[in-house]
């Protein structure tokens, strides 16, 4: 199988391509190789390429700065996504669209499954779930991949903040009210390789299995990684944010059990999983 992925380069992008690498031909992009914002360059590298599938990563991540970026975020994850989703039908590729939680508006006491309606709140989540539509009709052989608080060897994300911000402090403050589930970006690569490979199309939610807010997110990765430091929780109001955080994000993982997928392991051992890797580097 030939696979291409765009944002290469990123969190995810980067353990994707590795995981692919081993048993499959990857064409790796990223901003220098492919600007998903224009449409003719889309269908000309994939044109070139002829991949069979492609991994969509790429995509405009930056929340809070989304807020004031309307323009940006809509050009990079509506408009980019649906450039690579004319030039894969063009070509009758697969294309597997990396979406989030942000689709939900966090409302709900219960995990959302992937045809509950969605209500996206921030101009990240509306530009994503836009670019879903864009992929569910324009496609004919799409997978939409929705995950929630990633986190990997690659990039900054929630784990490497707390691990540097617990660096010469004895407290911190973190949020208890938002709830959802971790996913470790290695967890998420070999579902996307399993899924792929597959003509099982539609919409699924990947995360690492099992929910906790923030604040038992953060209390884990210090007594995961020995750090001795006291956890406070707070609320989402004593942290003001730009763009909203949707306040319950578990997502059920139907699609996964009803297409005979193996649901991704346990948050605690995906996060014990990633610590282990983290400080081998440094040792």
């Amino acid at each position: 199988m030939k696979v291409l992925v765009t944002g290469a380069n990123g969190q995810l992008g980067t353990d994707v391509v590795a995981l692919f690498r081993e048993s499959h031909v990857v064409v790796g992009v990223g901003r220098n190789e492919l600007d998903i914002t224009n449409l003719e360059q889309c269908i000309q590298v994939i044109e070139e390429h002829q991949p069979d599938v492609i991994i969509h990563c790429a995509a405009h991540t930056a929340v809070d700065l989304a807020e004031s970026e309307v323009d940006l975020a809509y050009q990079v994850n509506t408009y980019g996504t649906r450039n690579l989703a004319i030039a894969a039908e063009r070509i009758g590729c697969k294309i597997c669209y990396i979406s989030t939680d942000y689709v939900f508006d966090g409302t709900s006491i219960t995990p959302y499954r992937e045809y509950d309606n969605t209500n996206p709140t921030s101009i990240y989540g509306k530009s994503k779930r836009a670019g879903e539509n864009m992929v569910q009709t324009l496609s004919t052989k799409f997978f939409i991949v929705r995950t929630s608080w990633v986190y990997g060897l690659h990039g900054n994300n929630f784990v490497k903040t707390m691990l540097k911000l617990a660096v010469g402090r004895d407290q911190l403050k973190v949020v208890h009210d938002q709830i959802g589930s971790p996913t470790f970006t290695e967890d998420l690569a070999e579902f996307l390789m399993r899924l792929v490979a597959t003509e099982n199309y539609g919409i699924y939610h990947a995360s690492n299995s099992g929910i906790c807010s923030w604040y038992d997110f953060a209390k884990a990765i210090f007594e995961e990684s020995k750090v001795s430091i006291t956890v406070h929780p707070c609320t989402t109001e004593e942290f003001p944010r730009p763009a909203p955080r949707p306040k319950y994000s578990v997502m059920e993982h139907m699609a996964i059990r009803a297409n005979g997928f193996d649901d991704l392991r346990p948050w605690q051992e995906g996060l014990r999983d990633f610590l282990k890797k983290y400080k081998e580097p440094s040792l």
